[in-house]
């Protein structure tokens, strides 16, 4: 059997930090979904469309990732492709509550799914979309926080 994992966020956008995430999880499982969830309480830079694109330009050299996005419950998006794990990133100790509270609700739903945490790098503990699209809405150097093909899309975002 196949092992399939599921790596959930909303990757507004992705960042060095993510692609750590995805590429570390795709040299453990078979099959990788990097799956853009749409979170109603944000306001995203961009489209699902765009984040799709711009995830699938970056994960080109990974054959066992795939990108899509989905409206709903993780575990619901889980049990259609048929995964039994979801990969979730972890910064720092300040990540954790809120990921075993939303692990804990996943586990309720279906335990045959199985949650993994995976460290960031140290270089990347710090990172996040919101950070990254700050600095880049006041021109700010984030060669080393993105990928050059998301460096340039924000540029084009925030001309």
């Amino acid at each position: 059997m196949a092992s399939i994992a599921v790596c959930p966020g909303s990757f507004d956008p992705v960042t060095n930090g993510h692609l750590d995430i995805i590429t570390r999880g795709a040299k453990v499982f078979d099959e990788l979904y990097v799956v853009i969830l749409n979170n109603s309480s944000k306001n995203p830079l961009f489209s699902v469309d765009e984040r799709i694109a711009l995830i699938e330009t970056v994960t080109k050299n990974l054959p066992n990732v795939k990108v899509d996005s989905f409206q709903g419950l993780l575990v619901e998006y889980a049990e259609a492709v048929k995964a039994n794990a979801i990969i979730r990133g972890l910064r720092a100790v300040s990540d954790f509550e809120y990921e075993m509270q939303i692990t804990s609700m996943n586990r309720v739903l279906n335990d045959e799914i199985e949650t993994f945490f995976i460290m960031t790098k140290n270089q990347y503990s710090f990172l996040s979309s919101s950070i990254v699209k700050e600095v880049a809405k006041y021109n700010g150097n984030i060669s080393e926080l993105v990928p050059s093909e998301v460096e340039k899309a924000l540029i084009e975002k925030y001309r």
